[in-house]
């Protein structure tokens, strides 16, 4: 029985991450021949296989939307109210495609990302053009992201990195940055830190980034059953936050309950995900 529950389970899962064309994609991503971007023992492969991602993916979204740029890009264009299985679904299958994919699905996977970039374009409320190519406006993407799993995995990661291992982390990630359009992105935790803090005079909490919050935190398109578990991993995408972060899209922090019990559920539903997503990997075909 348990066994029947932890496959079932696993493909539930699986199939609202990877879609319906999950299977095949998987296939083609570890079993076909070629050269990889990263090899195995790269961090990058550590940090994108675990299930800590599920946590860093929310946290990054709420980070990244304080962009009003970014976020009148995906406010506009990205579809992520109308669609945010299929938005989910592509974002995840890019990164196992550029993490563990040959190089040249992944150099095939980053010219179509660089093709919808390109077409990107408007204005904010009040104005301000914006174009989702901008190398400015991708490194600010990319630094969320990274800066998000890497926190993410630190705390809640099967086997966290030391301080090199992380700083080896943001050297991969850089390389997948600089083949979407970022110029010299950061190679080290310090310089990411440092690439963050550059970004902070630009960030506002536009009405579209506390729309974009409450979906994210409230709203989520999903059966009541499953609310008080998606809760238990936004609350600590949440927490996971930068304070600087947290103040400006109005999130109260509160010590002493995030440490009793908000951290202690959000590793408890990364075992219960690797647990579950385990079957998944074992069933890979061979």
């Amino acid at each position: 029985m348990l066994t029947v529950v932890r496959e079932q389970l696993g493909q539930a899962l699986f199939r609202r991450v990877a879609g319906p064309d999950g299977p095949a994609a998987r296939a083609r991503i570890h079993y076909t021949p070629g050269p990889r971007w990263f090899g195995p023992d790269r961090p990058i492969r550590t940090v994108h296989g675990d299930a800590s991602m599920f946590i860093g993916g929310l946290s990054a979204l709420l980070l990244q939307s304080l962009h009003p740029l970014a976020m009148a890009a995906v406010a506009g264009h990205s579809g992520y109210r109308g669609d945010p299985w299929g938005r989910l679904q592509r974002t995840s299958t890019f990164l196992a495609v550029t993490t563990f994919g040959t190089a040249g699905d992944a150099q095939q996977a980053v010219d179509h990302v660089r093709g919808i970039h390109e077409r990107i374009r408007g204005t904010t409320a009040d104005g301000t053009p914006y174009h989702a190519a901008d190398p400015h406006l991708l490194a600010w993407v990319y630094a969320a992201e990274t800066d998000s799993f890497l926190r993410a995995h630190e705390r809640f990661g099967a086997r966290p990195l030391d301080a090199a291992g992380y700083d080896g982390y943001v050297a991969d990630t850089a390389r997948v940055a600089e083949a979407l359009g970022v110029i010299d992105p950061p190679r080290d935790r310090r310089e990411l830190t440092e690439c963050l803090n550059a970004y902070r005079p630009e960030l506002r909490t536009t009405s579209q980034a506390r729309a974009a919050a409450r979906f994210l935190l409230f709203q989520p398109p999903l059966p009541l059953a499953v609310r008080p578990f998606y809760g238990g991993l936004a609350a600590n995408a949440v927490a996971l936050l930068p304070r600087w972060a947290r103040g400006m899209l109005w999130l109260p922090r509160v010590p002493v309950v995030e440490s009793l019990a908000v951290r202690p559920t959000g590793q408890a539903l990364t075992r219960a995900i690797r647990w579950a997503m385990t079957s998944q990997r074992q069933s890979r075909p061979t």
